[in-house]
């Protein structure tokens, strides 16, 4: 009987241990939500680095989306070519090179060059005579010595010979060669041609011993320290833009960075083709970056401004369809406890959206940062 009682307790505290373990196990798992309540504790608040934060009044800009590309003004643009035919001696510059205004770029030859020289030489010889002659005929005549004749012919011969010189003269010097250099005999086959701007330079169209003709372009140089924006607006949207409205634009293949520029001219004409009017922007500190030109830009230029309610973009999330925040009930014993709710948001601007529905105080503290991961996983 007393061996029975004995497996009585065993199985009666058995029973027990089940139960305690049951009932232990239940509370573990089962901890209840009541509502859609969303518990942060303060380790996990800080190691996320999450903030807290409530609407603030910021400016929100009306925007006009448009595209274009990195230009330079016509004048920092130079296509270098030959004023006569001859063929490539020497071009030692390579695309990228930087150049400057008067540097030597091009060599060319050609019998031509001596051909000219050589005349300027024959009538610069013959002009000093012609003018004597001119002179001595004009004074014989005045003197009724000699005939008209003769001093008509002596003056036609002196002035088409001195215009001759000076056309010859004028070539010279357009082909940089030196008129003084070559009445002392020196005569070259050769001309140099210098770069008119300083830059870069950006095309080069020549080898050694290519055959170039007035037309034809050798290289091209550009000169970036003045780059600005050339943009093309619709039609539609052309009457929203002023001067000195501000842009901001970045490389769409190059970086996410968000740059700034200003309107500085309206086109006051429409391509036809694709309706559009060209908008010249001037970018400020454009010789802190190394913008090139013909890079594609996307742009947004401001053009009306006002001030609403708003939290930053990293306040806000989704849950499905629906923009929510995070709004904070109660913290207690190092817990936070947040409520979401659903907004409804308006324009975007520097990182801040707008917030257009009146359920959040302007004294409501909104998790504003870290919320996205944490919506939707409430009850």
């Amino acid at each position: 009987m007393k061996i029975k009682m004995q497996y009585i307790y065993i199985l009666f505290f058995s029973l027990a241990l089940m139960a305690c373990g049951k009932s232990e196990k239940q509370t573990e798992i089962t901890n209840p939500v009541t509502d859609n309540t969303i518990t942060v504790t303060k380790t996990q608040f800080d190691s996320e680095k999450m903030e807290l934060g409530t609407l603030t009044e910021q400016v929100f800009h009306q925007t006009v989306k448009t595209s274009g590309f990195i230009d330079v003004p016509p004048q920092n643009k130079a296509s270098v070519s030959t004023f006569m035919g001859g063929y490539i001696k020497k071009t030692p510059l390579l695309i990228g090179d930087k150049v400057k205004k008067g540097q030597r770029l091009v060599t060319l030859e050609n019998t031509a060059f001596v051909e000219i020289q050589q005349q300027y030489l024959e009538v610069a010889e013959q002009l000093g005579y012609l003018k004597s002659e001119y002179e001595r005929q004009e004074t014989l005549f005045n003197e009724k010595i000699t005939s008209q004749k003769n001093f008509l012919k002596a003056q036609s011969t002196y002035k088409s010979s001195l215009a001759h010189y000076n056309g010859l003269r004028k070539k010279l010097v357009m082909m940089h060669m030196s008129p003084a250099a070559v009445e002392k005999g020196n005569i070259s086959s050769q001309i140099h041609i210098y770069a008119p701007i300083s830059g870069f330079v950006t095309k080069v169209n020549v080898s050694t011993g290519t055959y170039i003709s007035p037309a034809d372009e050798i290289l091209e140089i550009v000169n970036t320290e003045h780059i600005h924006l050339e943009l093309s607006v619709f039609e539609k949207d052309i009457l929203k833009i002023k001067k000195e409205q501000q842009i901001l634009f970045k490389i769409s293949e190059a970086s996410d960075s968000i740059f700034n520029a200003e309107v500085h001219l309206v086109g006051t004409s429409v391509n036809e083709t694709d309706r559009t009017i060209k908008v010249h922007g001037h970018i400020e500190e454009d010789g802190h970056t190394n913008f090139v030109m013909g890079m594609f830009v996307d742009a947004e230029i401001q053009t009306t401004s006002g001030k609403a309610m708003a939290l930053p973009e990293t306040a806000i999330g989704e849950d499905g369809e629906h923009n929510m925040v995070l709004k904070l009930e109660e913290q207690k014993n190092g817990i936070y406890y947040f409520k979401p709710i659903e907004i409804e948001i308006g324009k975007k601007s520097n990182g801040f959206v707008e917030i257009k529905s009146d359920n959040i105080k302007a004294t409501d503290k909104i998790l504003s940062k870290g919320a996205y991961a944490l919506i939707g996983t409430g009850g």
